[in-house]
């Protein structure tokens, strides 16, 4: 991006009617709020869990690292019993504002699937810090933490092969796909559909997967926008392969991954380290807590790829005009609200705000007009 760019001060009131301005804010509203209490909720369930947890370590007789799994399962049993009301309320909301169209049940169902997902994700997980901590009591994380980052990596490349996809039908769509591909020297890499339009009316798009696996998603729900607008997605997720974001999402986490299992280390010496079982409860605190605090760093590195995708877009596109109508469908569908308070967008906001990126649309025109 040009490090001069600036961008202009919108009149909101210019692009959204006031019925959009207010509906967006009141949905996105509910959800802040609605953040902030389920943390709440998570962080008490996970110290209670942490402060009396580890007497269930001494009625175990599954050894050391199989006491640590039944352990770490029970803390993740518990933080998902503390969230299951807010997911039930996040249903509730969106159900009442159109955005959602499946029913309770269904959400429920699908909940348990990440929750048996999560299940194998902690048991893996503590298997090798555990393991780890077993060899090197003080050090573990210096080996854990490379091993973290490979397993990333490993779920990076494979995760596109396991997705349920189909291939873009619309033939003009894929043509134009294919320049925008050639321009920004990503060619070879396929625009999939992912139909969705049965549970959800909101809109939405990812790039995913390492070297050969390397996709571009589109919801179903995209496709009914025109075909301008369309390739606006589609040129955004092939910069995000052009720039190699996924690489580089890879190397943040590497960075991060290094001081988190460091302070993991430090603060479960009170309970005999991460050799011990009766540690795990705390350690998933400890977790929790570190997520957190990273959010806004973690947002912050995340907006700053967007952006950049946002103007590869623009420059592959040369069509300004369609990323505005673009941006603005995002209010309009998917009740986006263009300018959220900043606090809302350093711990929640992965993407820049509909007014930013609406701005940045308008100041890469004002760059090809010339003064």
């Amino acid at each position: 991006m040009p490090g001069d760019l600036e961008l202009r001060n919108l009149r909101l009131r210019d692009y959204f009617s006031p019925r959009q301005l207010d509906r967006s804010e009141d949905y996105e509203r509910f959800f802040r709020i609605e953040f902030v209490v389920s943390q709440v909720a998570l962080v008490v369930a996970l110290a209670l869990y942490a402060w009396r947890g580890a007497r269930f370590a001494r009625e175990s007789a599954a050894g050391r690292i199989g006491t640590g799994m039944l352990l770490g399962m029970l803390g993740l049993a518990v933080g998902w019993l503390s969230q299951l009301p807010f997911r039930v309320v996040e249903v509730w909301w969106q159900r009442r504002y159109d955005i959602l169209d499946t029913g309770y049940v269904d959400a429920l169902v699908d909940n348990w699937l990440v929750l048996g997902a999560e299940f194998l994700s902690i048991c893996l997980a503590l298997l090798i810090v555990m393991g780890f901590a077993g060899l090197f009591p003080r050090n573990w994380w210096l080996p854990a933490a490379p091993v973290f980052v490979a397993i990333g990596a490993l779920l990076a490349f494979t995760l596109p092969y396991l997705g349920d996809t189909e291939r873009l039908e619309d033939s003009a769509l894929r043509a134009n796909a294919r320049q925008l591909a050639r321009e920004l020297d990503v060619e070879g890499i396929p625009v999939d559909v992912e139909e969705v339009s049965d549970e959800t009316n909101a809109p939405n798009a990812y790039a995913y997967g390492l070297g050969p696996s390397r996709r571009i998603v589109l919801w179903d729900t995209l496709l009914e926008y025109p075909d301008d607008e369309v390739l606006v997605v589609v040129a955004h997720e092939f910069a995000h392969q052009s720039r190699d974001h996924i690489w580089k999402s890879l190397g943040w986490y590497a960075l991060f991954a290094f001081p988190g299992t460091y302070l993991i280390a430090r603060f479960t010496r009170r309970r005999g380290g991460m050799a011990e079982p009766a540690a795990v409860p705390l350690s998933l605190l400890v977790v929790v807590m570190l997520s957190l605090a990273a959010l806004p760093f973690e947002n912050a590195i995340s907006r700053h790829m967007e952006r950049e995708a946002d103007w590869v877009a623009l420059d592959a596109t040369e069509d300004p005009e369609a990323a505005q109508r673009l941006f603005r469908r995002f209010t309009r569908d998917a009740l986006a609200q263009p300018d959220p308070p900043e606090w809302s967008s350093a711990l929640l906001d992965s993407h820049p705000t509909i007014e930013e990126r609406i701005a940045m649309a308008i100041a890469w025109q004002d760059r090809r007009r010339g003064p």
